[in-house]
């Protein structure tokens, strides 16, 4: 993906309204979606996208003006209410149930441009908004194509209720080897083939704080994590698959790829909501990517997926930039998670959902 050309990506995928709600008590509401996690990376990282999203009359949020959505006057943004407990008897596999309380109309083939000038694409669907028409023509139109296998596999119960189905049993199996980088969390990792995926593609699966794993072929590497306390998960995904593009985008090995994803989620989780990042961060980051850049050579298809010799250095170097920011990107206090909620702009109810204290 690194290439002499100035990179220029194709992000599909809707924006939602996220209602976040710790045992019963509505903490926050931010906007949502995998583009607007995506965007906040490629933004500070200053790489050129166009953004292909769908949203209703009733969206409430201003977005950059390069990315702003299409507005489907007979639809309705998409909505996701996120339910957290802090009840330690309360076992999940899952770190919150996820319910989708309205969607917005799909995105067709038609909405996505004609020429074939995208050296990369994001397929990074929320609600089922892509189907496997509009990943096909993404695939013709771009040179490589990333996919996040919730926009493929995010089923959704008679409630809203988000569950999931086998990659197999979905009409988007048979494009699997055309796709580039498939990412999948934990959670979603039974639910496709990774043995036979990885002989097709390059598939990264997210373990939170154990960092993430990449397979493809014969090759499969451990990337390392970056602590951090967690506050909201929502978004760590896509932030992951934004610093992951980043790094591919840059010219970067995958394994250096795949740490400025675990990076870039590590910022994620220790924020509610949307995630700001720091500018003096975000150009130390940038520094450092361009120093990588200048001293790797081109990567054949071999060599792409092998350790830098100096990858614990560039470990070290993401976490100097974090350690002199941290005050300005994370509250490093681990009763954070307790007391600290936003203010933000509400779409749904009469009134904005105020400031408050859940501390008993």
């Amino acid at each position: 993906m690194g290439g002499n050309r100035e990179p220029r990506g194709l992000i599909v995928g809707n924006y939602c309204h996220d209602v976040l709600i710790k045992d019963e008590v509505v903490l926050a509401e931010t906007l949502g979606g995998a583009v607007s996690f995506i965007s906040a990376v490629l933004d500070g990282l200053d790489i050129t996208s166009d953004y292909v999203s769908k949203v209703g009359s009733d969206f409430a949020y201003s977005v950059n003006l390069n990315h702003t959505p299409v507005v489907s006057p007979s639809g309705k943004t998409a909505v996701f209410h996120a339910y957290f407990t802090s009840d330690p008897s309360e076992i999940r596999r899952e770190d919150r149930v996820l319910k989708r309380i309205q969607s917005c109309n799909p995105i067709s083939p038609s909405d996505l441009p004609d020429e074939a000038n995208f050296n990369f694409g994001m397929a990074v669907g929320i609600a089922g908004e892509i189907s496997p028409e509009t990943l096909e023509k993404m695939l013709d139109i771009c040179d490589v194509v990333l996919v996040d296998i919730q926009a493929l596999i995010r089923d959704f119960e008679i409630d809203g209720t988000v569950k999931l189905m086998n990659l197999n049993e979905t009409g988007f199996s048979h494009l699997l080897p055309r796709i580039g980088f498939l990412k999948a969390s934990a959670e979603e990792a039974p639910y496709v083939d990774i043995e036979e995926a990885r002989k097709s593609c390059c598939v990264v699966v997210t373990s939170g704080k154990d960092g993430c794993t990449v397979y493809c072929k014969d090759i499969e590497l451990q990337i390392s994590p970056f602590t951090t306390v967690q506050v909201d998960p929502t978004g760590a995904g896509d932030s992951f698959l934004g610093g992951l593009v980043a790094g591919l985008v840059h010219g970067l090995a995958v394994p250096d790829a795949a740490l400025l994803g675990n990076f870039f989620g590590s910022l994620t989780v220790g924020q509610i909501g949307l995630p700001k990042f720091d500018s003096t961060l975000m150009q130390k980051v940038k520094d450092e990517v361009q120093r990588r850049k200048m001293q790797c050579d081109e990567h054949d298809d071999e060599s792409r997926f092998k350790k830098p010799s100096d990858h614990e250095q560039f470990i070290a170097s993401l976490c100097t930039a974090k350690l002199l920011t941290t005050d300005e990107v994370l509250d490093p206090d681990p009763s954070y998670a307790d007391h600290q909620i936003l203010f933000v702009k509400n779409s749904v109810y009469e009134e904005p959902i105020k400031a408050m204290d859940t501390k008993p």
